[in-house]
């Protein structure tokens, strides 16, 4: 199972590899949903999945929780694990969401991954674990190079350029109308525009500012120069993090989860240049990760990983 903030999947594999069945459900992260909700959905996955099979026929099962921390309150934890009992299961294994990203793009035991979607992580994988992390502090504390911290570097960035009476560019003119409304690119307002917006980013949830960061993509494929300085810097601090995840000379893996690191966009490409030399991989689904480690567990290192469902 791949548990997220906004959906939860489940499948169910055989011995052979072969998918019997999915589920799914909304969000299941503990600490942006109430936990009895978030448990509800994942029980209602796994039910999905399971079908008409026999649950008590589980030889073991993987559930990639984005939020797992959480359950190491033990109220927390007997939550999720009345859950467990209620879909008829056991043992349950929770891990981090991007040890499961990670199985889901190699099977080498060793080496690290790079997240970057509305947050951003790195983290060392040693036997499939996640040993050490760097970053993933969260937005008030970093997440450098994810889709809030780009949104927020668009932001500042229009309010430096109407700050000095400067003309906006493509990437100003995409965060003023997303923002103020398609009336507001008129520079003529530069001073009034500064105070709109700078009102409008402080009256929203802060993690709001993410859904500015795909006009950073956009306006780089204009050419404009503020996006293009952007996501290099995105991509130097994404970059920074997971080298720092490595041991120095390290030759293992590296995973690269999210939007923010597609292969086509700017700042996933430069990431990829950045890297050059070493085996850089892109996930594919956490939910067949998780399933393979499952199968690992039930089945040994010789277990075939499942097909996309």
């Amino acid at each position: 199972m791949d548990a997220g903030g906004t959906s939860t999947r489940a499948i169910v594999v055989d011995a052979s590899g072969a998918v019997l069945g999915t589920g799914r459900a909304g969000g299941a992260n503990p600490n942006s949903h109430p936990p009895h909700e978030a448990a509800s959905r994942i029980a209602n996955a796994i039910t999905g999945a399971l079908g008409g099979l026999d649950p008590a026929a589980t030889a073991a099962c993987v559930v990639g929780m984005a939020g797992v921390s959480k359950l190491s309150d033990p109220s927390i934890a007997e939550i999720f694990e009345a859950a467990w009992k209620d879909a008829g299961i056991g043992p349950v294994r929770t891990v981090p969401d991007p040890e499961v990203a990670y199985a889901s793009a190699t099977s080498s035991p060793d080496g690290s991954v790079l997240v970057a979607g509305t947050g951003s992580i790195a983290g060392r994988i040693r036997g499939r674990r996640m040993v050490s992390t760097v970053g993933g502090y969260g937005w008030l504390l970093g997440d450098e190079g994810s889709a809030y911290w780009l949104g927020r570097e668009a932001v500042r960035s229009t309010l430096d350029v109407l700050g000095r009476g400067g003309e906006p560019g493509p990437l100003a003119r995409a965060v003023l109308t997303e923002a103020l409304g398609p009336s507001a690119v008129d520079p003529a307002a530069g001073a009034s525009l500064w105070r709109a917006l700078i009102t409008s980013a402080n009256s929203e949830a802060p993690i709001r500012l993410a859904r500015f960061a795909p006009f950073v993509s956009e306006a780089y494929r204009e050419g404009d120069p503020a996006a293009d300085e952007i996501t290099t810097r995105a991509a130097a601090l994404l970059v920074t993090n997971v080298m720092t995840a490595r041991d120095p000379g390290e030759r293992t893996p590296v995973v690269l989860v999210g939007g923010v690191l597609s292969p086509e966009g700017p700042v996933g490409a430069k990431v990829r240049a950045e890297l050059a030399g070493l085996v850089v991989l892109t996930s594919t689904d956490g939910v067949l990760g998780a399933a393979w480690l499952a199968a690992v567990d039930a089945y040994g290192e010789g277990a075939p990983r499942p097909a996309s469902p």
